[in-house]
């Protein structure tokens, strides 16, 4: 099977993905779709083997860091689904008290990428708590797909009330300052942005390429900073309309177009990852936080 690289493969390719991971379209008709563009020695079967995540050999931070303490326990989320397992992290030897952030899962659990974001949060200063929103069915099942599939059962606003628990959790921790924000990934973009019109002491809100909140844009009163991928359309194109109304309440944001990248190119697993763009918008999230979430 040819080893593929990211120039042998077309953006429709790309796009098809985007489509498969949203649920746009199934497992089957992605492979039939991918069809067309297995030529020139390019099999369905590398496409997918080239296009499907691989946690194993993309983790930026070991799991067991020394300087680290992370590890899983459960919170309550009364207004949500109940019992939520959480990954817990936060630097080892730390003096006082840490801001606090949230991460976000995509659209599909809490999976080893996710992890491996609030770990390396961690390692950058603060207390982070991940939150596996398909706790309630029996928590990220190992692969995306059926991962996917089981997050389709559960209602959205009921998955926001889980976060919002998470960020109630954080805020009275013993190690957290109680400033605490939220960074989400496409679904957990969307439930940044609707923390931030819910929760009305949230510190700062980092949404990557997540959907926007419709209404209750004045009741916004955490910063944002707002990350998109240029080639998005999905997404992007209910920015203009965002953006609008948070001039209209006199919002605090910023927002950052990455060009010529992929929707999901901070995920280290996938070829949708651009590393120079990832490390830009992370390097500027982690300022961010630091900024806003000082004591």
């Amino acid at each position: 099977m040819k080893k593929l690289k990211r120039e042998d493969v077309k953006q429709e390719v790309f796009d098809l993905y985007d489509d498969y991971a949203h649920n746009k379209i199934q497992r089957r008709e992605f492979m039939e779709k991918l069809s067309v563009y297995a030529v020139g020695g390019i099999t369905v079967a590398s496409l997918m083997s080239f296009m499907l995540p691989n946690y194993i050999d993309t983790l930026l931070v070991d799991p067991n860091d020394p300087e680290l303490d992370s590890d899983y326990f459960t919170y309550e989320s009364a207004k949500g689904g109940g019992e939520i397992k959480g990954l817990l992290s936060k630097p080892k030897n730390f003096e006082g008290t840490l801001g606090g952030i949230v991460i976000v899962h995509e659209n599909r659990g809490l999976n080893p990428y996710i992890e491996d974001t609030a770990r390396r949060a961690a390692l950058a200063g603060f207390i982070t708590l991940a939150p596996d929103a398909l706790s309630p069915l029996g928590g990220y099942p190992g692969n995306d797909d059926e991962g996917r599939a089981m997050q389709r059962k559960r209602d959205r606003n009921e998955m926001l009330e889980d976060f919002i628990a998470a960020f109630n959790y954080l805020k009275n921790h013993k190690d957290c300052s109680g400033r605490i924000g939220v960074v989400g990934f496409c679904f957990g973009g969307w439930i940044s942005n609707m923390m931030a019109v819910k929760v009305s002491d949230l510190a700062a809100a980092v949404p990557f390429y997540g959907g926007q909140p419709k209404e209750n844009i004045d009741q916004i009163n955490a910063p944002l900073m707002l990350q998109f991928a240029g080639l998005d359309e999905r997404v992007n194109a209910g920015w203009p309309a965002y953006e609008a109304a948070l001039k209209e309440h006199g919002k605090e944001y910023q927002a950052f177009v990455y060009p010529n990248v992929n929707h999901g190119f901070h995920n280290t697993s996938t070829p949708r990852y651009n590393e120079a763009a990832a490390e830009l918008a992370w390097g500027r999230t982690i300022d961010f936080f630091t900024k806003h979430l000082a004591e």
